[in-house]
């Protein structure tokens, strides 16, 4: 164990002195464990620590949470090993973990393993091995296919965990029982080890003793001592950049003793090219205004929302929070909804703070992320910038939570644990006593609600810093081109087309929005008319003209693009609807001499891609950027002078009670990227319905407006934020089975409904996209004045043994969800 590691846990993690601890198991199960702690582990286990556990007949990862002093009325297991020199979070977030797990109703072992980086869980896995029987039945040919597939996946990988093989063949498990019998295969369980792990670089030095044993010094030998001599101590790597041979040559220099080399835990740096440090800008009057009023309550819990307009500088308001907290010996957290929007926001903070930060993201690799938060968990940052998963960093003592956008959805996570980190950073700001700002141009009614309520308070920044104006936005009717085949098939109008003109003889960019990838998001078999869909997902293919592939977005489902209909074997298939990428194409089309990028989830499915065109965009390398809603928010890009949103309508009629507060949100703030330079902007929004009150509050650019009128609607049909609601979610592969079990689920809500007055249940009945994956899916919504009372219905309801001996059909509970699709 590293000394500087050691000495860290003496001073801030409690050792284990009893002979009992207190464990959560990565397993679906709704309690903790005890367990007993042997000798050799006691001294250097604390809270915090990842064990290896016996449970049932198998091995598993559990996270220590206390130390008990009695075992209680059942017989204990020996915790097996000890699997960290450190805690991956100080014990103060135990207490957090536990609100999370109970709030969202999940597994407190899967809750914990949810905010740890990916990769740390070690467990036994069954595994199936071909027998020496078995291999000699494939090799002769004369087994079933069924069978011959399953053991030729199996001797393919030299044995294939149960897991994978359903994933590989849906019935593998029933053939592999088959197999099993016959002695062809053996099960057994098989311990998977973490994935994600340290890493480890030699360093070079000079020995303190002169070496006695002479050897031949070649000129590169001696330019290695030369180089160790003068740097004292050097990293092999480092080394390698002036000798490239020098793996090689230090060798013989060591074993004659003329050099020392060690391994030392080194940290992997996802952090980009070094920036400029830069100087802190004078704060307009009310930037300064805000940062005074939220310093003054920064020593207690402080929920403040900052409202403030497109381009008024919260960026330079937060980074003045984040110093004051820093300066007080306290540490800050930084969250962003879009990991596009983690490398703008990095390089601010990084130019202010140097190397003191650390970034916490999806796209990182799982060593970098680990490494990462084991330089937040060993204190040597204190800074830390990421997206929604960031909320759990192991900061010790947080003095600021910042949450930019925070009505975003990608604050949510929709998969596993169901969090919202908005609402989370709110709860873990309460715990550690401290302010939190929650802060956008457009917040959500949940936060203005929550300011009505005096349970926030209001801080606004009403200008734009430098007194640049609020960009014009001139609304499109197409109804007027309805019928028409004037102009590029209607989908870029003719004023639309003008301004992109202007906007490019006058030597600016252009920023146009659709928030839907893909070519063609219609295909059509010209011969019988069905639409092209997924065989797997209710849903219809899209065209990826770049890929030459028709792609399902919710499965990834590929067919080849000259496929003919599946139905009638004979049509061609007609491709329909437009995307990102057949916008690309049209407008390199009309403006040939314009250099045209594209910015959406297939363009920036390589590492790094993002990085390479937002340095495109800011280096003006292009002129007219097509992006999704990846572009939509928070970037700055000063040559960006026109916005034209080629469709304002597309989100506005989904079957979705927030569909009017996401379509108002996301508008205004893709409006928000033009003119934020010494220009000013414009913005062409084009779109059905101009006089629905959502596109007239997005072009006035007034989320007071949008609120006045959508919180009527709200408020008449009970939906949040005046009401606390859950969504079950009950997916199976059997159609009637998920149909009975979502219905037996309802009986049960519906009799324990009646121990909680005032709650609705709505449903049960199928979902809108009513298959995924080949699971059909139903719903039911349970919606009540207090999220505890409706929380214990479903808590009840999952533990029922009716529900619970239903195997096939699972039923997944989103707390508070964002969407109903």
């Amino acid at each position: 164990m590293d000394i500087e590691i050691h000495k860290f846990i003496l001073h801030n993690a409690p050792m284990i002195s009893t002979d009992y601890i207190e464990v959560a198991v990565i397993l679906p199960v709704n309690q903790t464990y005890v367990y007993a702690i042997p000798g050799a582990f006691r001294a250097d286990a604390c809270p915090g620590m990842r064990v290896l556990v016996p449970f049932g007949r198998r091995r598993v990862t559990g996270y220590i949470l206390a130390e008990k002093k009695e075992s209680g009325p059942y017989k204990t297991k020996d915790v097996l090993d000890l699997l960290d020199d450190h805690p991956l979070f100080p014990e103060s977030d135990i207490a957090f973990f536990k609100w999370v797990s109970g709030y969202y109703i999940y597994p407190l072992g899967e809750t914990i393993k949810a905010a740890m980086p990916a990769g740390l869980d070690c467990m036994d896995v069954s595994c199936a091995f071909v027998t020496v029987k078995g291999a000699q039945a494939l090799e002769a040919g004369e087994l079933p296919h069924e069978e011959a597939r399953v053991l030729g996946l199996a001797s393919a990988k030299e044995g294939i965990s149960l897991k994978s093989l359903s994933r590989r063949d849906p019935a593998g498990a029933a053939v592999l029982r088959g197999l099993e019998k016959k002695d062809l295969v053996q099960v057994t369980a098989v311990l998977q080890t973490e994935t994600a792990g340290i890493k480890t670089e030699k360093f070079i030095s000079l020995p303190q003793e002169t070496p006695t044993l002479q050897i031949r010094m070649s000129a590169k030998r001696e330019k290695i001592l030369a180089i160790v001599r003068e740097a004292r101590e050097v990293s092999l790597s480092s080394l390698k950049r002036h000798v490239p041979t020098a793996a090689n040559l230090i060798k013989p220099l060591v074993e004659a003793g003329w050099l020392n080399v060690v391994n030392r835990r080194v940290f992997r740096d996802p952090l980009g090219e070094p920036v400029t440090p830069d100087t802190p800008p004078e704060l307009t009057d009310e930037q300064a205004a805000v940062v005074k009023q939220i310093q003054a309550r920064a020593d207690v819990f402080s929920p403040c929302l900052l409202v403030g307009v497109t381009g008024s500088g919260k960026t330079e308001v937060y980074m003045r929070l984040v110093a004051d907290a820093v300066a007080k010996g306290r540490g800050a957290i930084v969250l962003v909804p879009e990991i596009a929007l983690i490398s703008q926001t990095e390089g601010r903070f990084r130019a202010r703070f140097g190397e003191k930060i650390a970034v916490i993201h999806s796209m990182l690799s799982q060593g970098e992320r680990l490494d990462q938060w084991r330089k937040i968990s060993l204190g040597k940052v204190n800074i830390v910038i990421g997206a929604r998963s960031a909320i759990f960093a192991p900061i010790r003592e947080i003095g600021i939570i910042i949450v930019d956008e925070e009505h975003d959805y990608s604050y949510k996570q929709e998969s596993g644990l169901r969090y919202n980190a908005r609402d989370l950073a709110v709860v873990r700001a309460k715990m550690h006593n401290c302010a939190v700002v929650l802060g956008s141009a457009t917040p959500s009614l949940q936060s203005c609600r929550n300011v009505m309520s005096k349970k926030f308070f209001k801080l606004e920044l009403t200008r734009r810093v430098n007194n640049q104006t609020l960009p014009e936005i001139t609304l499109v009717d197409m109804k007027k081109y309805q019928g028409s085949s004037c102009y590029t098939d209607r989908i870029i109008t003719p004023e639309l087309g003008r301004a992109i003109r202007f906007c490019l003889e006058k030597g600016n960019q252009a920023l146009i929005f659709l928030n839907r990838r893909g070519f063609s998001t219609f295909p059509v078999c010209a011969s019988c008319g069905k639409t092209l869909g997924c065989p797997y997902c209710d849903v219809t293919m899209t065209l990826h003209k770049e890929a030459d592939r028709y792609k399902c977005h919710l499965c990834g489902h590929l067919l080849i693009s000259d496929i003919r209909c599946p139905d009638c074997g004979t049509g061609k298939i007609r491709n329909l609807g437009f995307g990102t990428e057949k916008i690309e194409s049209m407008l390199k089309t009309l403006f040939p001499d314009a250099r045209v990028a594209r910015m959406d989830q297939d363009s920036t499915a390589r590492k790094g891609s993002t990085l390479a065109i937002l340095r495109q965009i800011r280096n003006r390398t292009v002129d007219i950027i097509v992006g999704t809603q990846m572009l939509a928010k928070g970037h700055d890009f000063p040559a960006i002078t026109l916005v034209g949103v080629i469709c304002a309508d597309l989100s506005l009629s989904l079957p979705d009670f927030r569909a009017s507060e996401r379509t108002f949100q996301l508008l205004a703030q893709v409006a928000g990227r033009a003119g934020r330079g010494a220009e000013p902007g414009r913005v062409i929004m084009q779109t059905f319905n101009p006089d629905h009150f959502t596109i007239k509050a997005a072009r006035n650019q007034d989320y007071l407006e949008f609120f006045n009128q959508e919180t009527p609607f709200r408020k008449a049909l009970m939906y949040p934020p005046f009401s606390r609601m859950i969504q079950l979610k009950i997916s199976g592969k059997n159609a009637d089975k998920t149909r009975d079990h979502a219905r037996l689920a309802a009986d049960i809500l519906v009799r324990l409904n009646t121990l909680e007055p005032q709650a609705q249940i709505l449903g049960p009945i199928e979902a809108a996209i009513q298959k995924i994956s080949s699971r059909y899916r139903w719903q039911i919504l349970i919606k009540g004045l207090y999220s505890e009372n409706i929380s214990r219905m479903v808590s009840a309801m999952v533990r029922d043994p009716a529900i619970q001996k239903v195997k096939s059909v699972s039923i997944a509970i989103d707390v508070d969800p964002y969407s109903l699709l």
